[in-house]
C-alpha cells in the first residue's frame, strides 16, 4: 500500500513494510532451537550413529559446531551471539538450559521432548514474543524418564513428564518468557516467574548471552570477546556491531568460554569451559568461571525466594547502544508491542467469526 493507506494499517503491518525496505525488523528473533543436540545436526562422528554420538549429558559440556539451543531464545539471523534463559531450583543435578528429550532409540516412539512449554504468542517480526515454561521444584527425573521410556514397547503409551508426579500440589514455576523490540537492534527480555505452590520455593534465574562457536574449527578464525562491568556485559565480534546486555537489578555476572571441557573425552585440561557456569552455580567450583569477568559465555546470575502463589520478576535488555538507563522505558516499551500484537491480530482475524481459531491462529 502507499501513502496513507499503509499509515491506516497496524504498526506491525508498517514493520513488516519496512522490513522490505532496509529496515531489518527480523534481523533478531527465535532463531536458537529448544534443543539441538537430539540432532543429526551435530554428528560429526566416524561411525555416524548420531544418536549415541551427542548424548544430553554432554550437552552442557561440549561446543556445538553446527548450531546452538537455549530455552526461550533469541539469535540474530546468523545466529553469531545469542540470548536465552537457564534455571536452577536448587535440586536439580545441572542447570536447565535446554529442553530434555529422548533420543531415538531411548523413547519407545522414537525421539521426544519431556517438558511442559508453550508458545503463546508472537507477531511475524517478532516485535513482540511471549513463551511459558513449566519448571517443577522437585528435581527433574530425567533417569526415570530415560528408563520407563525405553522399557516401554511400541505399543504402549508413551510416560510424559506429567506422569511423573512432579507436578502435584502445584509445586512448579510458572515462567513467562516475553520478548519485545524497541527498534530492530533494541531487544528487551521480561522473566516473570510464579511460584504456583503453597510453600515458599528458592529459584536461580540466569539470562545467557554467548557467541555461537565458530572460531574453533578454523584456523586463524577470529575470536569474540563478551567482558563485564557494573551491571552490563559488553558483546565484540567481528560480523556484527558492538551490543550491550544491561541487566536490572544486581545480579552476579558469570563468565566462561563456549569450548569443550577435555573432561567428556576422560581427558584433564584448564580453562574456563562451556560447563563452568554450571558448575559453579550447581557445584561451587569458584574457579570454573573467570574472574576476570570475559569470555565468549555470560550469565547474569539471579537468585531470589518466592512466596507461595507469588511471583518476581527479571529484566535485561540487548541494545547496540551503552545506556546510563536503560529500564526507565522498558515496561511502557513491552506493553506497547504487546497492544501492537492485540491491534496486528484483529485486523488479522477481522474476518474469521470463531473465537478459538482466532486463538489457535495466533498461539
Amino acid at each position: 500500500m502507499h501513502g496513507s493507506d499503509q499509515s491506516q494499517l497496524p504498526a506491525e503491518n508498517q514493520r513488516l513494510h519496512d522490513n522490505e525496505h532496509g529496515h531489518a525488523w527480523r534481523r533478531w528473533g527465535p532463531y536458537l532451537s529448544e534443543r539441538q543436540w537430539g540432532t543429526v545436526r551435530e554428528d560429526y562422528s566416524e561411525h555416524g550413529n548420531a544418536w549415541e554420538y551427542f548424548p544430553h549429558d554432554h550437552a552442557r559440556s561440549r561446543a556445538y559446531r553446527w548450531g546452538e539451543d537455549g530455552i526461550a531464545g533469541f539469535s540474530d539471523e546468523q545466529q553469531l551471539l545469542c540470548l536465552a534463559i537457564a534455571l536452577w531450583n536448587g535440586r536439580d543435578p545441572i542447570l536447565k538450559e535446554r529442553l530434555f528429550g529422548l533420543t531415538n532409540s531411548e523413547g519407545n516412539h522414537g525421539e521426544d521432548v519431556k517438558e511442559q512449554y508453550y508458545y503463546l504468542d508472537a507477531t511475524p517480526t517478532q516485535s513482540y514474543a511471549r513463551m511459558l515454561y513449566k519448571y517443577p521444584q522437585s528435581e527433574f527425573p530425567y533417569g526415570r524418564l530415560v528408563d520407563e521410556n525405553r522399557a516401554r514397547g511400541l505399543r504402549a503409551r508413551e510416560f510424559e513428564l506429567i506422569d511423573t508426579g512432579i507436578f502435584d500440589d502445584n509445586r512448579y514455576f510458572d515462567v513467562d518468557v516475553e520478548y519485545a523490540k524497541a527498534s530492530p537492534d533494541d531487544l528487551l527480555l521480561r522473566i516473570t516467574v510464579h511460584n504456583r505452590g503453597p510453600v515458599d520455593a528458592d529459584i536461580h534465574v540466569l539470562p545467557h548471552l554467548w557467541f555461537r562457536n565458530t572460531w574453533s574449527w578454523a584456523v586463524g578464525a577470529p575470536k569474540p570477546l563478551l567482558a563485564g562491568s557494573e551491571n552490563t556485559v559488553a558483546a565484540r565480534h567481528t560480523q556484527l556491531p558492538p551490543y550491550f546486555l544491561h541487566c536490572d537489578g544486581n545480579p552476579q555476572l558469570l563468565f566462561c568460554e563456549n569450548e569443550t571441557n577435555p573432561a567428556v573425552f576422560g581427558r584433564s585440561g584448564e580453562g574456563f569451559f562451556k560447563d563452568g557456569i554450571n558448575d559453579y552455580v550447581v557445584r561451587g567450583v569458584k574457579e570454573a568461571v573467570n574472574p576476570a569477568a570475559s569470555g565468549t559465555k555470560a550469565a547474569a546470575h539471579y537468585r531470589t525466594t518466592i512466596k507461595p502463589r507469588g511471583k518476581a520478576v527479571f529484566r535485561v535488555r540487548l541494545c547496540k547502544d551503552h545506556r546510563k538507563a536503560p529500564f526507565i522505558d522498558f515496561d511502557s516499551t513491552l506493553a506497547a508491542r504487546k497492544a501492537d500484537a492485540d491491534a496486528f491480530y484483529a485486523y488479522l482475524q477481522r474476518d474469521i467469526p470463531d473465537a478459538d481459531e482466532k486463538r489457535v491462529q495466533r498461539q
